[in-house]
């Protein structure tokens, strides 16, 4: 017999991207948990629609909308995806055999590769990164961090083979919009840091986080897709310790 699962997502106006997202886990989660931070759009109605429970929080940080989504979830294996996330069907497959098992309490890894706009799916050879998001609530949790949400474990941290396609942005424009407003709130929750550390870390963190994205994350075989990715992405590093600065002299100043 499997174990049921329950996935669950956190979101706000991610009616474009929603439905797709919904759909790949139908035949795969036995729950599926929709916390929504204030949307104006149809994204409640389209979570609803799709069978979904739909629960609306306040936003105060990643770390406590996941938690919070954690706790609305009847089941003891549970399933993250993000809103612009999508489970391949190799990848249902692979949990379904798995949980089918009756496997122990664990955690499992899975990679998350970025897809282009206007792309069905990722680069030649992507290696984005890598994480739990398949974990029983006996040994992991997601921690209370505003910004870094990753999942608490105890015990065995095992890898799926299969991926979730991840599409962050529907064109250039909205990359950048999303990058700028994502910065703004990780310069807000950051702790105060020392403004020389930080004024070295604007000529450096950049180049640095572009090498990164190109050549490591191998952004270099996404043609000029993959250039320009690794630019926006080096350029909102650059921006968030740019506004991390501007928030420290601010205090200093008293304002």
């Amino acid at each position: 017999m499997t174990s049921p699962l329950s996935a669950f997502l956190i979101v706000k106006n991610e009616a474009a991207r929603l439905p797709r997202t919904l759909a790949a886990l139908q035949g795969l989660a036995d729950q599926v948990v929709v916390v929504d931070s204030g949307s104006t759009d149809a994204t409640v109605e389209i979570a609803k629609a799709a069978g979904a429970e739909a629960h609306h929080r306040d936003w105060t940080g990643y770390g406590a909308q996941k938690r919070f989504a954690e706790d609305q979830c009847r089941h003891d294996w549970l399933l993250n995806v993000d809103a612009d996330e999508v489970v391949t069907p190799e990848l249902a497959e692979e949990i379904r055999a798995t949980l089918a098992a009756d496997p122990a309490p664990g955690a499992y890894v899975i990679r998350i590769l970025n897809v282009y706009p206007g792309a069905e799916r990722p680069r030649p050879l992507a290696n984005d990164y890598a994480v739990v998001r398949l974990y029983h609530r006996g040994v992991g949790r997601y921690r209370d961090h505003p910004l870094f949400d990753r999942v608490e474990t105890e015990g065995p941290v095992r890898r799926l083979r299969a991926p979730i396609f991840h599409f962050p942005f529907l064109d250039w424009h909205g990359l950048v919009a999303k990058e700028n407003a994502y910065s703004s709130f990780q310069a807000q929750a950051a702790r105060p840091r020392a403004l020389w550390k930080l004024r070295l870390r604007l000529l450096v963190e950049g180049p640095f986080v572009f090498l990164k994205s190109w050549l490591a994350r191998g952004h270099v075989l996404g043609g000029w897709n993959g250039f320009v990715f690794s630019v926006a992405i080096a350029f909102a590093r650059f921006l968030r310790v740019a506004k991390m600065i501007e928030r420290q002299e601010a205090r200093r100043k008293g304002r």
